[in-house]
């Protein structure tokens, strides 16, 4: 009996049948990548912002913390803030007197911390409650009027940023705060506040201010001449020791610290 062969099927091959398939197919992958571009090249987009921001962030802190460790040792010889006066306002600086903390009478920096920074001791670098409430206070106004900074935040903005207003440099502000309070301790911190802090055109540190304005040093000056210097630390360049009376919140300040510590 003969064997039956096998039989294959033969395929006719169509040209244009595989032209429209490879059509189709090419078709499908052009929509699916067209479909999914956008949202990928967002979602590359935001994620390059934020690594860029996290390594502005590295190298700010970095930065500003390298240089606190120097100045745990050794003073400033210069600061943001002396060179952005000099530069930008054109005002003659006076040639800084350093002091140590020890030298400054107990009295004015009592008063200081009092009107100042009340829980200087207490906290880390920034009280948050006072931060919400500068900022409820901002809203009202509809511009950065109050920053609810500390003492060590306004050592971090005289020393590294500069004192124009915005919620950038607050925020700045606050990192450098939080590094002062874990590199320097309070002590530190609050000998570079007298000795750099802005208390006329031209003028920083408490010592520089009371030989210009009383031509004697700090430990020399009464009782009522310390409060005067306080007085005017909230407003140094618009009034000084002897016209801050115009003023009715600086006369309100003065009159507090007299009845506190010169009654």
């Amino acid at each position: 009996m003969p064997r039956k062969k096998n039989t294959v099927p033969v395929v006719h091959y169509d040209p244009e049948t595989e032209l429209s398939i490879i059509s189709d197919c090419l078709k499908i992958k052009l929509s699916q990548k067209k479909s999914s571009s956008p949202q990928k090249s967002l979602i590359i987009f935001i994620t390059s912002i934020l690594k860029g921001l996290a390594w502005l962030h590295l190298v700010f802190i970095l930065t500003t913390s390298f240089c606190l460790f120097l100045f745990k040792y050794i003073n400033p010889g210069v600061t943001t803030l002396m060179l952005y006066r000099k530069y930008l306002y054109n005002y003659k600086i006076q040639a800084p007197r350093y002091i140590p903390l020890e030298k400054i009478p107990k009295t004015i920096q009592t008063m200081t911390i009092k009107v100042e920074d009340g829980d200087f001791y207490k906290h880390h670098g920034i009280i948050p409650a006072a931060i919400k409430n500068a900022w409820k206070l901002n809203q009202q106004f509809g511009e950065p009027v109050y920053g609810g900074s500390t003492i060590t935040m306004q050592t971090a903005r005289t020393i590294f940023l500069v004192p124009e207003k915005s919620y950038i440099r607050k925020y700045l502000e606050a990192i450098i705060a939080l590094e002062m309070e874990a590199i320097l301790g309070k002590k530190r911190i609050l000998e570079l506040y007298f000795n750099y802090a802005e208390w006329g055109k031209g003028i920083f540190g408490i010592e520089t201010a009371s030989r210009y304005y009383y031509k004697t040093g700090v430990r020399s000056i009464s009782t009522d001449q310390a409060i005067r210097f306080v007085t005017i630390l909230s407003s140094p360049l618009r009034y000084g020791p002897y016209n801050f009376q115009r003023n009715g919140i600086l006369r309100s300040r003065y009159n507090y610290l007299v009845k506190r510590f010169a009654e």
